[in-house]
């Protein structure tokens, strides 16, 4: 038996070329096989069947079904973002132009930590992300695994820039990582604003900023993860400009809206922040991941500066190669910087703002379905593509517990969210292809395994 053969190099695309019709077989069985978004059974069916799937995962002699065997169980004991009633997360549907690109930056495995293992690839990188920061009225950009790095990214450029005493200062409603960061970065404990509505309170913020000793970064939420709020953003902004406070605003979930002219008007307020996270693997159908930290001030950048000898000597550095190394504290990174690039020039800003378009459109769907139909309550109509509901006169023990129905008979997919001291369902709607009819269904279903 001789080498098996590699991805890249003058032989790669044929020795890949049967092998992908391997894997779209596998992925095609698998996904039969499941029938619903989810796997039935729960954890426990799912790991019993998996681990009859591998086998002995490391054996002796290789197995030359194994692509076939194993991407069958896995895409069989898959949540499938693509599935209609696969509705809980921000866990989107990856666009297959996207998926298709990131397949070629697997063959080709640059790694954009010097720039003689990706060439073309640092260089599309630059010009990608200067051009999304643009959109948001920033200068650069970083690309990241998602909002969490992004976000921590962002605390540290503030701590870099004002020092160790920073202050975060964030609403109720900020993502988890937010207080998360201070904790990694040690950081003073963060202060948390009220959030009444769901949304950070300007007032509370303004008594914050004023008797709380700063420095201040203060971070606002464009797009909640529990309900897909907006804060007050132009607000925020003109107070963190009275009291000199640094702001950054996690948009990963909403900064998508910037493609669509419809929805964009949402964000004003935006390009007031020093920095900004996004997540193209939400509002953007990249696989995972596809994130970014837009900066305003380049010079913030300074504090990412790491030198070694054999990634980005001082010379090297001077004859031209481009410093790879201080673009991000990771050092092997994968070029998910393609993926997107082919994604919005294939598609446009039209063709991912008619997309935004569309998930949006059906949240407001849902929620008139949910608004009309006596055996739910609506919890508010959706900012962005997020609704929650829960089944009228249901108590929050009804509602954990049919939500687990739901995915344990692999159903349909929903998440949970607390609001006004409440339990309710989530559906976070980012498939454009889900139609109306698929929308009653779920309804339909969930009214059939509410209890009684």
């Amino acid at each position: 038996m001789g080498l098996p053969p590699l991805a890249s190099g003058p032989h790669g695309p044929d020795a890949l070329r049967p092998l992908l019709d391997t894997v779209l077989h596998a992925l095609q069985t698998g996904t039969a096989a499941r029938h619903g978004p989810l796997p039935p059974g729960g954890p426990d069916t799912v790991t019993a069947r998996m681990t009859h799937a591998a086998g002995d995962i490391l054996p002796d002699h290789g197995d030359p079904d194994a692509l076939h065997t194993l991407v069958t169980a896995l895409a069989e004991g898959a949540a499938d973002p693509a599935h209609p009633l696969c509705a809980a997360h921000l866990h989107g549907p990856p666009l297959a132009v996207a998926t298709a690109a990131d397949l070629a930056a697997g063959a080709l495995n640059p790694s954009l930590d010097s720039w003689d293992q990706a060439p073309a690839a640092s260089a599309l990188e630059t010009l990608v992300t200067r051009a999304l920061a643009r959109e948001t009225g920033a200068t650069d950009a970083l690309v990241t695994t998602g909002g969490t790095e992004s976000n921590q990214l962002a605390a540290l450029l503030a701590r870099e820039t004002h020092g160790p005493g920073l202050r975060l200062i964030h609403g109720a409603n900020a993502h988890h990582s937010v207080p998360r960061a201070a904790w990694l970065l040690g950081l003073p404990e963060p202060v948390t604003v009220p959030a009444p509505a769901g949304t950070l309170d300007p007032a509370a913020l303004d008594e914050a900023l004023t008797h709380i000793p700063g420095p201040h970064l203060v971070i606002a939420t464009a797009g909640t993860t529990d309900a897909g709020l907006i804060d007050p953003l132009p607000d925020i902004a003109d107070l963190c400009t009275t009291h000199g406070a640094r702001l950054h605003i996690d948009a990963a979930y909403g900064a998508g809206l910037l493609f669509s002219h419809r929805h964009r008007p949402k964000l004003a307020g935006l390009e007031a922040a020093h920095t900004i996270a996004l997540d193209l693997h939400k509002l953007g159908w990249q696989p995972i991941a596809a994130g970014l930290l837009t900066v305003k001030n380049p010079d913030d950048l300074t504090a990412l500066h790491h030198h070694t000898h054999y990634l980005n000597a001082d010379d090297d550095t001077d004859a031209g190669l481009p410093d790879l190394l201080s673009r991000s504290p990771r050092t092997s990174r994968r070029p998910d910087i393609l993926k997107i690039a082919v994604t919005l020039k294939t598609l446009g800003r039209t063709g991912l703002g008619t997309l935004v378009d569309e998930v949006c459109a059906l949240a407001e769907k849902l929620a008139a379905l949910i608004h009309d139909h006596p055996a739910y309550e609506l919890h508010a109509p959706p900012t962005i593509s997020t609704v929650l509901f829960r089944p009228t006169h249901a108590t929050d023990h009804d509602v954990a517990t049919l939500r687990r129905t739901l995915l344990t008979t692999g159903h349909a997919v929903l998440g949970r969210a607390h609001a006004d001291g409440r339990l309710w369902l989530k559906a976070t709607l980012l498939n454009p292809h889900t139609r109306p009819d698929d929308l009653a269904t779920l309804l339909t279903l969930v009214e059939g395994h509410t209890p009684r």
